[in-house]
């Protein structure tokens, strides 16, 4: 975990700019249930923990980062938020069978856990999805494969969910407008 959690690490010290939550959730925040468990899987530094612990949902916060995670908490502190950060490599086993109301996960992906993910959520939870795509418009985000999505993938990799919003536009229409990078997902159990 040395390596990458200290890649993560030096990435987060030299984090300049404020965060703001991930489009999909914040653009659909009246989804979100009034009481709840929340998680923010591979959280940074939390901007979605945040909009969800202000909501008003109980919150966990989960990254490989110890740096992200301490800014996260000082600015929980200052907002008067309680958000249960854990540092962890995430796998699999990290995840417990129907604990979340609901799961955010922006930026990341780990096709090997898209079953676990599903299963930690409680019946009728909600999956709020974004990260980048391989058509997309220019560098941001990874250059590996690997962590690119195929085209229409989240709507494969969670098809036993029940699709509540999806959005992908990579290079329809005016280009100029709109997220071009990442495909947007919601899913319900």
């Amino acid at each position: 975990m040395t390596d990458l959690q200290d890649k993560w690490n030096a990435i987060y010290r030299s984090a300049g700019a404020p965060i703001r939550p991930a489009e999909v959730l914040s653009q659909h925040q009246y989804l979100l249930p009034k009481r709840g468990k929340a998680l923010d899987l591979a959280c940074g530094l939390g901007a979605n923990a945040l909009l969800l612990a202000e909501f008003g949902l109980d919150v966990d916060a989960w990254d490989i980062s110890a740096v992200a995670l301490q800014m996260l908490q000082n600015q929980a502190i200052e907002k008067g938020l309680f958000i249960a950060a854990q540092q962890c490599r995430i796998s699999a086993e990290t995840l417990a069978q129907e604990a979340y109301d609901v799961i955010v996960i922006c930026r990341f992906l780990d096709r090997a856990l898209c079953n676990a993910i599903m299963a930690a959520l409680k019946p009728g939870g909600l999956l709020f999805y974004q990260t980048f795509t391989r058509h997309k418009l220019d560098q941001q985000g990874p250059s590996n494969s690997d962590y690119l999505l195929e085209h229409n993938e989240l709507l494969r990799l969670f098809s036993p969910l029940n699709v509540v919003f999806y959005q992908e536009h990579s290079r329809l229409g005016d280009v100029r407008l709109g997220n071009r990078n990442e495909a947007c997902f919601i899913g319900q159990k």
